[in-house]
This record gives structure tokens, sequence and C-alpha cells, in this order.
């Protein structure tokens, strides 16, 4: 999954239909739909967005999703996901849209050929290693802009809740050993500070360490041709029964149910 600082582009394509419980949405995201079919599931209702079709989520919410492959047998789309200080930029870029209704759980769009321009340029951008911060960031606000136009606006952003602070640092190395200690370190903490402040938002290193891990894991059994011991590894797991079992518990199938 290429990123930036302020944005990640990454590709679904699948053979095999599935879903996917109770899916937290970190940052807010614009997917396109190419082929196959979406949905988003909640206890108020159903959402569907058919190839064709531009889906925004915002962050923070859960979803049960569902990805199905059309009649050519795939199911593919293109995702990009804005941090919060991405969708912070937006607003100070383009104070214009201060009034706008934000948006608030997910919408809907047209992939016409100014979306589609506009989303393929970002994501040759974010997917150049070679890009710097300063253009990826140029290419994702013309996602935001041009959807704006259409009045689909994302939140403007408040603090980090500490968990989120933790997981994004833990997706920066997934494989990694993370201790507790290190991770306060990096925030120039006490383990015992850090510990307090995350349990005050009932939740925990390791718990926060296993997010990642597994949510990183569904992005590269979507996304790649990996081998799931591969996936396991490049997710911080040595034992690739150990991965399955916590990946099967978490997503109520095996990853092994993605590589038909």
């Amino acid at each position: 999954m290429p990123a930036v600082a302020n944005a990640t582009a990454h590709l679904i394509s699948t053979s095999v239909q599935h879903s996917v419980r109770t899916a937290t949405v970190r940052d807010d995201w614009v997917g396109w739909v190419v082929a196959g079919r979406k949905r988003l599931v909640t206890p108020t209702g159903l959402h569907e967005f058919a190839a064709g079709q531009v889906f925004l989520i915002s962050r923070a919410t859960q979803w049960d999703m569902i990805n199905e492959p059309g009649p050519g047998g795939r199911y593919i789309a293109h995702i990009i996901g804005f941090t919060p200080p991405m969708v912070e930029l937006f607003h100070d870029r383009f104070g214009q849209f201060a009034a706008a209704a934000a948006l608030q759980g997910c919408a809907s769009s047209v992939a016409d050929e100014a979306f589609t321009a506009t989303m393929n340029h970002a994501t040759a951008a974010l997917q150049d290693s070679e890009a710097s911060q300063a253009v990826c960031e140029h290419r994702a606000l013309e996602v935001l802009l041009l959807l704006a136009e259409r009045g689909l606006v994302f939140a403007p952003t408040s603090e980090l809740a500490w968990a989120d602070r933790v997981r994004r640092l833990v997706r920066q190395r997934p494989q990694a050993t993370w201790a507790l200690d290190d991770i306060a370190r990096a925030f120039h903490l006490s383990s015992s500070t850090l510990q307090r402040r995350l349990a005050q938002e009932g939740a925990s290193v390791s718990q926060c360490v296993r997010e990642v891990r597994l949510e990183t894991a569904m992005a590269l059994l979507q996304g790649s041709t990996l081998q799931v011991s591969e996936i396991a590894s490049r997710c911080g797991y040595d034992s690739h029964s150990r991965f399955s079992a916590a990946f099967r518990e978490r997503f109520g199938f095996p990853p092994s149910h993605l590589r038909p």
C-alpha cells in the first residue's frame, strides 16, 4: 500500500465474494468501484455501490462491508484514504466550503470522466515512490476539491485520540516488535502515562497493534498476489497458524479464502 504522510492509495482486486464484519474506517475514504459491487451494511440500512460509482466513507465509522465480483468475475475498486491532516489542509486551502454540510456516514457520486481523470492522476502520484510529498498532496487535494464542488465535503478534524496516534505509528512498520516502552518513547511519554491515556479511551497497545496488523493483512490479501505466509510475515506474525487463527477470529473467514 504505497503511502505519503497525508494520503494513501490502494487497489482492491479479488475474484472471491467476501464480507468483512465491523470494519473500522480510520481515515476519510474515497473509492471508485471499477467492477462488481460494494455493499455497506449498518443496523439502520444498506448502501450499495455498483461499477461506475464513487463511494465516500467518513472516518471513525464502522460497517459490515461486502465486496461482490461482477459478471467478469472480479471485484475491483480504487481507494484513497485521506488522513486528518490532509482534510485539515483542504479546509485551510479552500475556506469557501466552511459552510458546507459535512458528510455523515457515507455518500455516493458518479465516476464520470472528470472524476476518473482526477482519481487516476492522484493515484499515480501516490503510488510513485519518487513523487514528492508536495506533488502527492496537490493531486490528492484535487480529488477533494472536485467532490466538494459536488457538495461532498469531509468534516474538519479534531485532535487525534491516543489510540489513533498509536495505530498510525504502528502502521508504518506493522512487522516490527512493538513494545509498550518503544511506543511511549516515540511520543515522549512514560509507559504508565501512555497506558493511562489509552485506558481512558478503552484501548491498549496490544489491541492497537493487533488491529493494525490484521487490517494491513486484509488490504494485502485484497490488493496483492502475495502468498499468505508472506503476508503473515509482513504483518508481524512468525506463525502461519497463529496468523490464520487471529484473522479468522477477526473477520469470520481464514485468509486462504481470498486465495482461491
